[in-house]
């Protein structure tokens, strides 16, 4: 995988079935893994870490615990640590889904019980939360959009099974702080570990109060700042490789993906077009 999205990526196709996994390089995610199973069947197993779940087509059933449950398209199925279960198809044509093997340093094994008694979750917006974050984890290169994506989707998984929630208002002045920081540091790689630690904020509370403040993610404000750059250098007539390499982009495919989506059109183009 290109960028940060991690190492190791194993591509299997069995007949019918198809697997693609990888270990990302985003601290408190172990593995992502997607796949297509029709006659696969899993024995029981345990995991030392959280298994989050979602169903794109088909069917699932397992047993969690010696007890049957069943998952589906439109659900998102938490599978606890250290607990045993199995899996297997419920429909003829199998199913398609995506895993996250999350670490039990962002879902506590306080939350072990709940999630043994209500594996199943009917959440729209957690579903959203975890398209965007494998989106984020797909494309490799944007760590700041996928710590952001995590945390909220952690928060709102703890908030399911239990876990009480932290009524913290977003902070103007704490907003205006991580601005600072990242305009500081607007080309090099900032986590939001990182300026968590600097400025004594939680990812979640720093994404939350940077949103309230700016109308944004602290993930969208860089990537608007970054193209902003890249385009007076463009016009400048720096090469676009070099642009993306000075204006801290991953690399040109990285720099080109953004830009098309923010001014319309390719580096390249753009460049040309000012030449011409």
């Amino acid at each position: 995988m290109a960028g940060w999205a991690g190492s190791c990526t194993f591509f299997a196709v069995l007949a019918n079935e198809q697997v693609r996994a990888w270990r990302p390089e985003l601290s408190g995610i172990r593995e992502v893994f997607h796949a297509r199973f029709v006659e696969h069947r899993y024995p029981p197993h345990i995991h030392d870490t959280w298994t989050v779940l979602v169903v794109d087509q088909g069917a699932i059933r397992y047993d969690l615990d010696h007890r049957a449950h069943g998952s589906e398209h439109g659900l998102v199925t938490v599978l606890p640590p250290g607990v045993v279960h199995d899996g297997r198809a419920a429909v003829a044509d199998g199913f398609r889904k995506r895993v996250l093997y999350v670490e039990t340093s962002l879902l506590g094994e306080d939350l072990v019980g709940p999630a043994v008694d209500r594996p199943s979750i009917a959440d729209p917006a957690l579903l959203r939360g975890i398209d965007r974050l494998h989106r984020q984890l797909q494309d490799g290169d944007d760590h700041l959009g996928g710590e952001a994506a995590l945390a909220l989707v952690a928060e709102r998984l703890a908030r399911h099974l239990g876990a009480a929630p932290v009524a913290v208002a977003p902070d103007a002045g704490l907003a205006d702080r991580l601005r600072q920081l990242l305009d500081a540091r607007l080309f090099d790689r900032v986590t939001l570990a990182e300026a968590g630690r600097v400025l004594g904020a939680s990812p979640t509370h720093l994404v939350r109060s940077f949103a309230a403040a700016y109308g944004v993610s602290p993930h969208a404000y860089v990537v608007g700042r970054r193209i902003d750059a890249a385009r007076r250098l463009l016009l400048a007539g720096h090469p676009v490789a070099t642009v993306a390499a000075e204006t801290g982009f991953h690399d040109q495919p990285h720099l080109h993906r953004h830009f098309t989506r923010h001014v319309g059109t390719t580096p390249g183009s753009f460049s040309r077009g000012s030449r011409s």
